[in-house]
């Protein structure tokens, strides 16, 4: 079994024994590897964000939160494909880059066979061009958008104008190979959209921002006829029905 595999199937003999842990010596036995081998794969898990986690003493050893990983996914070789195209994608200029990389580690730990190959022989053949994002903004925004907060950010519109700005963020637009911070921009008092590799500095703070509507902020602007990307929406919950007035 190679180290790849070895990783996959240690992640689920952890959930098949959760929440009881399993010790290094037990885990050793049943791969047939050596006690630092284990310790080695399972700190390396660990790092790559997997929730395992040990506890010492009598009746203690390593242990994982099945509520936080997935159970087995197998996919076909045309999904797999797919995968590697769409996190190919994600290139280190995207939002929430870092996340899209990590991702694609453990989709490819927990693949096996044909839909593997494919997909690495597939993501052999794709390379990006970046955008010259700097990743100190694009994580300021990520953190802004995650825990709804207020952003403020220092933009260079496409006449060279710099200005400083206090916003409320909404949500995120990719168009024609760019990434856009819609937000509600308190200086201007009105929607506006930020390129990300135009934002030269950005910090949020702890005050949370008011909600605001994605679709109502792109209304009467050049992207205002934008529809969520066909592999999120069933991620999304369906709009609350509004109740009628009364008659």
């Amino acid at each position: 079994m190679n180290r790849t595999a070895r990783l996959y199937a240690l992640v689920e003999e952890l959930r098949a024994a959760a929440p009881r842990p399993l010790t290094v010596a037990v885990l050793a036995a049943r791969f047939e590897v050596s006690t630092r081998t284990v310790q080695r794969d399972l700190q390396a898990l660990m790092e790559a964000g997997v929730p395992v986690r040990t506890s010492p003493g009598r009746g203690g050893g390593w242990s994982i939160d099945p509520e936080m990983t997935l159970p087995p996914v197998h996919f076909t070789a045309e999904e797999a494909s797919a995968l590697a195209v769409a996190l190919a994608a994600a290139d280190a200029s995207a939002p929430y880059a870092g996340a899209a990389r990590t991702a694609a580690q453990k989709i490819a730990a927990s693949m096996t066979g044909p839909a593997s190959a494919a997909a690495q022989e597939l993501a052999a053949r794709i390379v990006t061009l970046p955008s010259p994002t700097n990743s100190t903004v694009r994580a300021a925004v990520e953190q802004a958008l995650t825990t709804n907060t207020v952003l403020r950010l220092s933009y260079i519109d496409a006449a060279g104008r710099e200005s400083d700005r206090v916003v409320e963020p909404a949500g995120l637009l990719t168009a024609d190979g760019r990434w856009y911070l819609i937000a509600w921009c308190r200086t201007r008092r009105a929607g506006r959209g930020f390129r990300l590799d135009r934002i030269t500095a950005a910090a949020p703070n702890s005050e949370q921002a008011q909600p605001h509507d994605l679709a109502e902020l792109l209304l009467g602007s050049a992207a205002a006829g934008a529809v969520q990307p066909t592999a999120l929406a069933s991620l999304t919950p369906p709009p609350k029905k509004r109740k009628a007035p009364p008659r």
